[in-house]
Order: structure tokens, then sequence, then C-alpha cells
């Protein structure tokens, strides 16, 4: 039996999925995060969270990019790409895409990936991840959100956020940012805030996320906040009810998959750089 079969289907510091963001204020983030997570979380014990499971979540319908998991990079699916770079990672125990979809769950499984069918109820990534995380037949510790759209994402980032939530047992949340580079301040696909400053030290949030899995189970009854609200932004979520988070930085092109435009670029530079 495989180890990831459901019973469904075959510097870092605290902080408070867009896509990408800029972090606006992020000392003050750190310091919101600081004074908000004072509590402890549930008065959970200090176990070591070592059982950890990475989800893909993929979705067909996207009102800027439909059909966007199964779309050819360089003559593979882009989920496939996704899926292959997170095998890669040393502290995942096994990596599994969850999907409403029949055509995506099928191109899953012709690639070896295991797979768990969700609701099409699920209102974003993190609520498709815990409806499959509720599925599997392995209990985990901590649950990777790896985004679909990221076929070039670097394991070591993958082991990066899990190795840092493993070493603060008072956080619930892990993530990465990366700079930011000037050109890109102006995309609209990557910014998440108004006026920029060039002159700022932007940060870029990467397409990834890990949970604590007592904690994703019940991040979907949290009740929204105002900076959710406002930015569009789950993390702010986990910050505005008090919980800890942890952030690390590190060195990272962004290349994820937004708008069919992305797509050609994304080639020309696995070409380049002899990725194919």
């Amino acid at each position: 039996m495989s180890v990831c079969s459901s019973s469904s289907s075959s510097s870092s510091g605290y902080l408070g999925s867009a896509k990408a963001w800029i972090v606006h204020g992020i000392v003050a983030g750190i310091a919101i995060g600081a004074a908000f997570g004072a509590r402890s979380y549930l008065g959970r014990s200090k176990k070591f969270r070592s059982r950890v499971v990475g989800i893909i979540p993929a979705r067909f319908a996207s009102s800027r990019f439909e059909g966007k998991p199964l779309v050819e990079i360089l003559g593979k699916p882009m989920i496939q790409r996704t899926w292959e770079r997170a095998k890669m990672a040393t502290t995942l125990d096994c990596v599994v895409v969850a999907t409403d979809d029949a055509r995506i769950a099928q191109c899953c499984k012709g690639f070896g990936a295991d797979v768990v069918m969700t609701s099409e109820s699920c209102r974003n990534g993190t609520e498709r991840c815990n409806e499959a995380l509720q599925k599997l037949e392995k209990k985990y510790d901590i649950v990777v959100n790896i985004q679909g759209d990221e076929p070039l994402i670097e394991p070591e980032i993958i082991d990066g956020i899990v190795k840092a939530l493993q070493a603060a047992p008072d956080a619930v949340f892990s993530t990465a940012v990366t700079s930011l580079k000037p050109e890109d301040a102006f995309d609209p696909n990557r910014v998440k805030s108004g006026k920029v400053n060039l002159q700022y030290p932007y940060l870029l949030h990467l397409g990834i996320q890990s949970f604590d899995s007592k904690f994703l189970s019940m991040y979907p009854e949290l009740e929204s906040t105002p900076l959710q609200l406002e930015e569009d932004l789950e993390q702010l979520k986990v910050l505005e009810h008090g919980y800890k988070m942890k952030v690390i930085k590190v060195e990272h092109e962004a290349h994820g998959v937004d708008v069919p435009e992305d797509v050609d670029k994304i080639e020309s530079f696995m070409k380049e750089r002899n990725l194919a």
C-alpha cells in the first residue's frame, strides 16, 4: 500500500495563497505576531513534529487561466513538474495531489502520483489541503501546502519551511519570502498593494506554506479577520487570531504561472538553464 494512500481515492522571524505579495512593514507584522502569539497554542505539547505530508491542491477552474495544472511546460503537465520537484524534498514522507477534477486526477495517476478527491466547495487551497488531510489513512504532524503552479519550486525551500516550523514548537504556520526585483514591483499578478516605493526593500511571498496539522483542521472554522479581508491574504488571519508564524528568507527566482503568457517565459528560463 502506498504511504500516501487515502480512504477516498486510489534570517527568519515571526510574522504574519495570494500567489505572491509585497510585504509592507514586515517589522510591524513581526511585532504583531509576537504580541498576539504570546498565548500558547491550545496547550499543545512540545512533541517534535516529525511526520510531514506535502499536498498539492489543484483545480481546473480559474478565472485567469482555466485548466492551468494540465498545461504543458516543455512536454510535461505543470502539475507533474511541481510534483516531481516536491518529491525531491527530504523532509516530506509523501506527496499527494488534492483535486476536485477528474481530468486532473487521471493525469496525476498517469505519472504515478497519489490523488485525493476533494469537494468543489473548497474556497481555497488551504481548505482543500485540510479536506485531503482528513481523508488520508496515515496521520501527520505537519502539512505543506505546495502551490501547483510553481513548477520550479526548490526542494530546499520546502525543507526550509518544514524545519523552521519544527524548530518553533509554539508556531503553527511557516512560509518563505524572497527579495522582490524592482521590475516585478508593478506586476499586478505579484503585487498586493497600492503605490510602490522602489527605495524600500520589498519581499515577495512564495507560494508555499506549512501548517501544524491540528491547527490546519481548525483553520477553516476561524472567523475571517479585517486585515485578511482587506488584503485577501489567508496568512493574516493566522496572525489576527493570535497565532505565531515563522518566515524564512530564501534566494529564489520566482517563476510561478499565473496567466497563459507566463508559460513562454518559464519555458525560456528553463531552456536557458538546461532545466528541461
